[in-house]
């Protein structure tokens, strides 16, 4: 019995396309595709201890890797004594600069963002008080990774975590 031609000419370009289909849901089912994974901490963070007759605020700085092939982004930040920090980003002009809150900061794929006093960190306003030494808890959120619970050092002006 022999098929129409209609049938004959459509059969290699349908067998193609379901192979491919094929090919490409099991690509995607073992990992081959894009995909997401969660940002991680590459170690704890600091916080900078405020001095005395400052202003009433301190900033907390974080490395965040993200090892998925998908973009994230931090969206928001809580820590042990309530209230919500801020996000935001510096602006360099010239000499002079200022900063400016960020509904965002972006953790790219297979990249990292480090939170640092020259670039972008978290405000904190109004802290309570602090000592040099003391650790503190922070919960960071993120646009798709789950949210990361991350401890902090509480550190005097001029140190770096080692």
């Amino acid at each position: 019995m022999r098929l129409p031609d209609r049938v004959t000419a459509i059969a290699p370009p349908l067998g193609a396309a379901v192979l491919a289909l094929a090919l490409l849901t099991g690509w995607t089912a073992v990992g081959g595709a894009g995909r997401a994974r969660p940002v991680e901490a590459a170690g704890p963070g600091w916080v900078l201890l405020p001095t005395a007759g400052a202003a009433p605020a301190t900033a907390a700085f974080f490395t965040l890797r993200n090892p998925g092939e998908i973009p994230d982004e931090l969206t928001s930040v809580d820590w042990q004594f309530g209230g919500r920090p801020t996000l935001k980003r510096h602006l360099h002009q010239g000499a002079a600069g200022r900063w400016e809150p960020v509904p965002a900061l972006p953790v790219p794929p297979g990249g990292e963002l480090a939170l640092t006093p020259e670039d972008a960190d978290v405000l904190i306003a109004d802290p309570p008080p602090l000592t040099a030494g003391q650790w503190v808890e922070f919960t960071l959120h993120f646009r798709h990774s789950p949210s990361l619970r991350v401890s902090a050092q509480v550190l005097p002006p001029g140190a770096r975590p080692r």
